[in-house]
């Protein structure tokens, strides 16, 4: 897939005020500082799309770019900032939920993982509520660049046996990189091969 086209178009604070056209979106989603402004800039090849931040937890509201016209992809604020007030905590967990038990139009919740740590239970917990929920996603490990040589492998493999242990049927995952544009074409082909069999 080509990206012709990659403009911010809205933020908002509520899933109920979000973009009301039906086109599918795409969202990603993952612990704070895991990546995930960088990766939307690598995925849309534009260097400051979503910022990007050294300081976890800026995102505070649903972000929604439109790409090419045709699909929204939405940036999340992440998860388990620990920093944040009790207060700010629970009103970011009721917009993350209600986004994503609520939007229709999600036809993909990306979840991002650090590939340089072993597996957090943090993320196991959050891919465990999809999962009962029945939220359609895939598990994209971010920073595959910065791993020691072999501790990569053994990261990912970490994660996917221990799902395994809970589910039958594995959700797609890809490895990335922001640095080096590992796992682009691979993530946005399965968007494509997503949108195509959503029109057939």
């Amino acid at each position: 897939m080509q990206i012709k086209s990659a403009e911010f178009l809205i933020s908002n604070s509520r899933a109920a005020d979000c973009p009301q056209t039906g086109l599918p979106e795409y969202a990603f989603i993952g612990r704070s500082n895991v990546g995930k402004s960088s990766l939307v800039n690598m995925l849309t090849a534009r260097k400051a799309l979503a910022n990007t931040s050294s300081t976890p937890g800026k995102t505070m509201l649903i972000n929604h770019f439109l790409i090419n016209g045709q699909w929204y992809l939405v940036d999340l604020p992440g998860y388990g900032y620990a920093k944040r007030s009790k207060r700010e905590q629970d009103k970011l967990q009721r917009l993350i939920e209600g986004y994503v038990l609520e939007r229709e139009q999600l036809t993909c919740l990306f979840v991002l993982v650090d590939s340089r740590l072993s597996p957090q239970k943090i993320d196991v917990s959050f891919i465990r509520f999809l999962g009962e929920n029945g939220v359609p996603f895939a598990i994209v490990f971010t920073k595959a660049d910065k791993n020691k040589p072999g501790q990569l492998v053994r990261n990912v493999q970490a994660f996917l046996q221990l799902l395994s242990e809970e589910w039958e049927e594995l959700p797609p995952h890809f490895i990335t990189s922001s640095t080096t544009a590992r796992g682009r074409d691979e993530l946005l082909g399965y968007i494509q091969q997503v949108n195509g069999q959503l029109k057939a």
